[in-house]
């Protein structure tokens, strides 16, 4: 049986990875009529869908399918952690670019601002929300008792089970701490994209687009290389030099920090814009 603490784990990280985005989306939008937020986050988002989940994201499964993938991945680690962040942060900073010149006539701080909840809110609501929704729905087939029985069926059809098997073990005996966690961390990942959409249309603003380009990118990949690797130390990819929950701790240290340091700037950059 799936734990109600669990249970009560997953409805709040769905709600924060879907409601949420959605919620503000709408508050920001009707706190500032007339100021086109409401499709300032839409290509926010649309930014974000064309550039990861059409075409980056069917190219590494392409390539995750070859031959050698997983021999990489396993004896170049690193490598693999940098190539990831790299080819995550150029895409997303493209998406961001083409939005800030798409409303370069009409480009303010509030707009700016709700392109980056858009960039953000999207990824929460398919890569998190998605997810947590396939949670809620196994671990309510595994409460009631129907979770086995498809396992068999798709068994008796030659398909592996495996993942189905580890869905079912993760939803049962993972601490529930770990599904609130990714609430938590949806919270700070889309802090982070709306200072760096914001990064980008400044300088897009101001006539320097290379500068803003360059600043974005360095910042994402930075971020996106520290926590997968942090989290590569405790498997055998990097010898297990940290156990997981030491390796938790420290990316989700290391993400707060990130968040807060976004807020600032933020902050810094609304003053300026004004």
């Amino acid at each position: 049986m799936v734990s109600t603490t669990t249970m009560i784990a997953i409805i709040i990280t769905f709600c924060i990875s879907t409601v949420l985005p959605v919620s503000v989306w709408v508050i920001y939008g009707c706190k500032n009529k007339g100021k086109k937020i409401w499709t300032a986050w839409l290509l926010g988002a649309a930014g974000f869908f064309v550039m990861q989940m059409m075409i980056r994201t069917p190219i590494l499964s392409l390539i995750s399918k070859g031959q050698g993938f997983a021999d990489f991945v396993s004896k170049k680690y690193v490598w693999y952690c940098i190539i990831a962040a790299f080819t995550a942060a150029l895409s997303e900073v493209i998406a961001r670019y083409a939005v800030a010149k798409f409303m370069s006539r009409n480009l303010t701080f509030e707009r700016s601002l709700a392109a980056g909840l858009g960039h953000g809110g999207i990824e929460a609501i398919i890569i998190i929300g998605m997810a947590y929704l396939n949670n809620l729905i196994y671990a309510g087939m595994i409460n009631g008792g129907t979770f086995d029985t498809v396992v068999e069926q798709t068994a008796a059809l030659g398909v592996d089970t495996t993942a189905l098997v580890n869905i079912k073990d993760s939803l049962i005996n993972a601490s529930s701490a770990i599904f609130l966690l990714a609430g938590y961390e949806r919270i700070l990942t889309m802090i982070l994209h709306v200072a760096l959409s914001l990064v980008v249309c400044y300088f897009v603003s101001h006539k320097e687009d290379i500068k803003g380009i360059l600043i974005c990118l360095l910042c994402h990949t930075l971020v996106d290389f520290v926590a997968p690797l942090v989290n590569g130390c405790s498997t055998d990819y990097m010898g297990n030099i940290l156990s997981t929950n030491v390796a938790y701790m420290i990316v989700y240290v290391f993400l707060t920090v990130v968040a807060v340091l976004s807020v600032s700037a933020i902050i810094k950059i609304k003053k300026k814009w004004n």
